[in-house]
């Protein structure tokens, strides 16, 4: 194999696994945002169930303070009823008692029906908070490991950076301005081999003379198809 073209195998190797680890460090602010998201929804989830537990207890406050307000009410229309001599007027106080009372059971049953719910709630209350301290701790653990992950991919992705650089000063200058521009064109393997005279990068088969020449290994050859250089693999 020609010898330069065993330097840019190298080349390449490390080009394709700088590109890998960059990539890689590009996905993982989207991991931390899906991650926070994911922390954001629960603890939204349990705030809503917290607003929701609050609601229902003042609801039922309310509703208390109500029933107390027609307790008195009605303990003010006895005493006006046992103070009072006419009879038309007694029986017309003994109505507003009755419709007061009955205002009293409705806003009782409301009550009750609160106070069932506010139990419900609060038994929800419990199984949420622990799922969302589950929730916290994981995603905690899990941007630990992305951190960790990122301080691990800049240290390979600097040591391979300063491995690339090592090795373009030992290539001839137009030969890496080739290698260059097909890596940035081809997004992928620039070198590859020939099997059975077909490029391996376009898959499309070569001329005799230049799978012949790719054999000799005297020279750097390229595919008429794809423009990419290509080396005998046997």
């Amino acid at each position: 194999m020609h010898a330069d073209l065993e330097q840019l195998l190298v080349l390449q190797d490390r080009q394709q696994k700088i590109s890998q680890i960059e990539n890689e460090i590009k996905t993982l602010p989207l991991h931390r945002k899906h991650l926070e998201e994911q922390l954001a929804a629960s603890v939204a989830g349990l705030e809503a169930l917290k607003h929701k537990a609050r609601q229902t207890e003042i609801d039922r406050k309310k509703l208390e303070l109500d029933v107390g307000t027609r307790t008195d009410t009605i303990a003010r229309l006895r005493t006006q009823q046992y103070q009072t001599r006419k009879n038309d007027e007694f029986q017309a106080l003994g109505h507003e008692i009755t419709r007061y009372e009955d205002e009293i059971r409705k806003l009782e049953d409301a009550e009750l029906e609160l106070m069932v719910e506010a139990d419900k709630l609060k038994e929800e209350l419990g199984t949420e908070e622990k799922k969302t301290a589950a929730t916290k701790e994981s995603i905690s653990r899990q941007m630990a490991d992305l951190e960790e992950k990122s301080k691990t991919l800049e240290t390979r992705l600097a040591e391979l950076t300063n491995e690339r650089a090592a090795l373009v000063k030992q290539i001839d200058e137009d030969l890496l301005g080739l290698f260059d521009r097909l890596f940035a064109s081809k997004g992928d393997a620039v070198i590859v081999p020939l099997e059975h005279e077909v490029c391996t990068g376009c898959h499309m088969k070569v001329t005799i003379a230049t799978a012949m020449r790719a054999k000799t290994g005297k020279e750097i050859v390229s595919c008429e198809n794809c423009g990419r250089i290509v080396y005998d693999a046997a």
